[in-house]
Parts: C-alpha cells; sequence; structure tokens
C-alpha cells in the first residue's frame, strides 16, 4: 500500500535518532553518482573530478549539463520544461493540485575553474527528493516544483541571479541588450532554450515557500562541528565597474615623476577598498577581483584600468555608505597620481532574510534527524534573494571543507551531502503538511537591481 506523506513523517518521528542517523531518506550513493556523472561537463581535459569545472551560463558545457540534468527529471518521472528566461523546471503533482507549491532547487552554471559542489548539490538534491518520494510511494498534499536557474553565477554579462530575476520580474531595463564576448545576451537566452521575446512569461505565480540546499561556501559550519546551517539572511550585493585613465607611454624613457600610470592609481585604489573594509568592526567584505590593463605590454606605462569593486555585507545602508568612502579616496588618487577615475554601481542586489516559519521547519525537520543545526548568514548571494520577493524563502546550508569555493578544491563531504538532501526533503514534508501562509509586510527586504 503506497505511503502518504503523513503515515511516512510518523513512522520517522518514531525512530530512534540513532536509526535515523544510520539510515538516510534519500539514496546517497545515487546522489553522488549524480554529481560525479554533471561533472563530466565543463571538466578540463584529462582531467578528473577533483580538478572541478568551468560551466559558465550560456556556455557549450552548460548546455551539455542541462541536457544531463532534464534527463535525471524524466528518470524521476517528471517532465521538464524551459522557461522564457531558461530556467529548467519540472512539477510532481499534489493531491491538491490546486494549492500553492513548495519550489525548490538551484542551479548548475560555474565560474571558471570552480567546484563541483556550488549549486549543483541542491540541484541533484531536489530531483533527488523526487525520485526518493516516488520510490516510496509517497503523496504529497500540494504541488512540488523542482527549478533549475539559468546564469546564477553571473560571470556572463557580469550580473548574476539571471534567471530567478526574470521570474520576479525584475531585470534590469536594456538587460537582454547586453553584450559579452560579442554575444548579445537575448541571443545567449535563445542558445539554452529561452525565450526572450516572451520573457515577461518567466514570472512565477505565488508558492508555499521557496528552499534551497546549498554548501556553505564558508568555514563556520565545519569549524563548529555542526551539520547543518540555517540561514538567517543573505547578504545585499553591490557591484562597481571602475575605469582609471591615464597616459600610456614609453617605460624607458618616461621619467617617474612625469607618468601619468593608471595601474599606479588602480593599485592604491585597491589598498583603498581593503583599508576602508577592514577599518570598521563587523562582517563586510570588499575585494577587487577583477583588473584589465591597457595596453598590458612590459615596456609601457599603462595608460588605462578597468577593474571592479565589490562590496557586500547584511546591510545594504552600510555597504553603500563604504562605497562613498571608496570614492572620496577614489578622487584624491586621482587627483595624486594625475589620472581620471570614474566608479559606477553596476549591480545591485539587496539583502533578503530568511522567513521564520521556513527557518523553523528546517530546524524541526533536521532535529528529526538526529541532526544539529545553527543559524548564520549567507555571505554569497544566491537565487534566494529574488525569490524571497515573491514568497517565504528559506535555505539549508551543508559544510565546506577548508571555507573554499569557486575552486577545484571545493568540498564537500558525501555524508554531508547526503545530511543535506535528508534535511531538505524532511523540509518539504514539514512544510506540505502545514497551512498555507502568506509572506506579511516586513518579511523580507529584498530588491534586485534596478
Amino acid at each position: 500500500m503506497a505511503l502518504t506523506r503523513r503515515t511516512f513523517c510518523g513512522a520517522l518521528a518514531g525512530m530512534s535518532v540513532a536509526a535515523r542517523k544510520a539510515e538516510p531518506m534519500i539514496h546517497a550513493g545515487r546522489l553522488r553518482g549524480h554529481m560525479e556523472e554533471l561533472s563530466v561537463y565543463g571538466r578540463p581535459a584529462r582531467g578528473s573530478f577533483a580538478d572541478g569545472v568551468s560551466r559558465v551560463a550560456f556556455s557549450d558545457a552548460d548546455v551539455a549539463g542541462r541536457k544531463y540534468v532534464m534527463g535525471l527529471m524524466r528518470a524521476a518521472g517528471l517532465e521538464p520544461r524551459i522557461d522564457a528566461a531558461g530556467n529548467i523546471l519540472a512539477r510532481r503533482a499534489g493531491v491538491e493540485p490546486g494549492l500553492e507549491p513548495i519550489l525548490f532547487g538551484s542551479h548548475i552554471d560555474s565560474v571558471p575553474s570552480g567546484g563541483n559542489f556550488d549549486g549543483d548539490l541542491g540541484s541533484l538534491a531536489a530531483i533527488e527528493a523526487i525520485q526518493t518520494l516516488n520510490e516510496r510511494g509517497i503523496t504529497t498534499k500540494r504541488p512540488l516544483e523542482i527549478v533549475v536557474w539559468s546564469n546564477e553565477e553571473g560571470v556572463a554579462y557580469n550580473n548574476g541571479l539571471f534567471g530567478s530575476r526574470a521570474a520576479a520580474g525584475k531585470l534590469v531595463p536594456g538587460e537582454l541588450d547586453h553584450v559579452w564576448n560579442g554575444v548579445k545576451k537575448s541571443d545567449a537566452v535563445r542558445k539554452i532554450g529561452g525565450d526572450p521575446e516572451r520573457i515577461a512569461e518567466a514570472r512565477r505565480g505565488p508558492f508555499r515557500a521557496y528552499l534551497e540546499l546549498h554548501i556553505e561556501q564558508g568555514g563556520n559550519l565545519e569549524k563548529a562541528g555542526i551539520p547543518v546551517g540555517v540561514v538567517e539572511g543573505i547578504v545585499s550585493i553591490d557591484g562597481y565597474e571602475v575605469t582609471v585613465r591615464g597616459f600610456a607611454n614609453h617605460a624607458g624613457t618616461t621619467p617617474m615623476p612625469d607618468r601619468q600610470d593608471a595601474l599606479v592609481a588602480a593599485a592604491q585604489l585597491t589598498l583603498a577598498v581593503h583599508e576602508t573594509v577592514t577599518r570598521e568592526p563587523g562582517r563586510q567584505v570588499g575585494t577587487v577581483g577583477q583588473l584589465q590593463v591597457t595596453p598590458n605590454a612590459p615596456n609601457v606605462v599603462p595608460g588605462l584600468v578597468r577593474h571592479t569593486i565589490e562590496l557586500r555585507d547584511l546591510s545594504s545602508a552600510k555597504i553603500a555608505r563604504l562605497a562613498e568612502t571608496i570614492r572620496a579616496r577614489a578622487k584624491e588618487i586621482a587627483a595624486q597620481t594625475r589620472t581620471e577615475i570614474t566608479m559606477t554601481l553596476a549591480s545591485h542586489h539587496e539583502s533578503a532574510m530568511a522567513a521564520p516559519e521556513v527557518q523553523a521547519a528546517i530546524e524541526a525537520s533536521a532535529a528529526g534527524l538526529g541532526l544539529r543545526t545553527t543559524r548564520l548568514p549567507s555571505g554569497a548571494g544566491h537565487d534566494a534573494q529574488a525569490m524571497a520577493l515573491l514568497g517565504p524563502m528559506g535555505m539549508i546550508f551543508v559544510p565546506s571543507v577548508g571555507g573554499i569555493s569557486h575552486s577545484p578544491r571545493e568540498l564537500t563531504r558525501w555524508e554531508d551531502c547526503a545530511r543535506g538532501a535528508d534535511v531538505l526533503l524532511a523540509t518539504v514534508l514539514a512544510l506540505d503538511g502545514d497551512r498555507p501562509t502568506r509572506p506579511t509586510a516586513g518579511t523580507t527586504t529584498a530588491r534586485v537591481p534596478r
């Protein structure tokens, strides 16, 4: 006889903690196998899983990885579809189809030379959760919908969360006309099966809750020896594009006092970012992570430098204030180096707070599995930021070994991956049994780039 959600959860609650730890809900080996198979798409030539992946959004590797994921969805009894923004969606029917669905998933695009856990775990664990429900004959009251978001990382076109922002109706005006590597964004969306002419149709309807399982990408959980993190909120992120204009001249014949060295000015501004961000206590961070030097020749004084500045903190007001301090320092550096420096806000992702009732459901589900939890903020951006605009949002973190991410050395232990997937499934079932709850004023302060 097929199990219902109620009988399954009741049986789970009746198990001892030791038994629950020993017998995971999901198929851990299958989840690992799928993650290892996905890693092939974008893997370095003659490389292995340990060599990481470069699966930048809209690349051929991304297209191949998406095809693989859709195959997994079909194997789990789902019929995937691609929306106008290139998001991959698949729905499992509930007993009461008119109820708002529970939405969960993540992304599979990566940064160049990235790891095999960032995004992949949440996406494949969502599919594994559906597969587990099917195999155990468990029915849910609500529809369940899994999603693999497009271009979360934002390496392409220097603005992330593309698919989820489209779902929230928060694309920047003219964004589809942006060009990166000679390709217009609208054409890139077509490449992955989207339809930029109908982008408004990517807007999401209401949902009961959005859940995302993810690696922490920091070292807090591992240091504390705690297997599950319950995210309190996701930081605000401001990205700036900086242009430093000097004068390119011969490196051998231009005296040092006469130089207008754009790279010297950029170097001083890079140090100014570090000094500004570290001058006061708090979790705020600042990064200059990308520089382009022109003409980039060993015997020419650099005449032009373009670089980025990224500021993050849970308080958007704080990073705006830090940016103004950096801007004032840039003006001083320009005068001292006889260069011209412009600093332009390129992207803004407002902080997003997790819904208290979803946090509580995650904590209760982890406790039911005998797993300790702690609450912590997310220093990385996630598609959950955009989803917090539309309904209750929650995130589940699992430990990152050494706090390393966006690197081939990114690693989360397989047992922690399985634990996270167990908590994801248990939380989905818990939320399925709850009364529908709509977000109230103050539930989230999320806004996305405008």
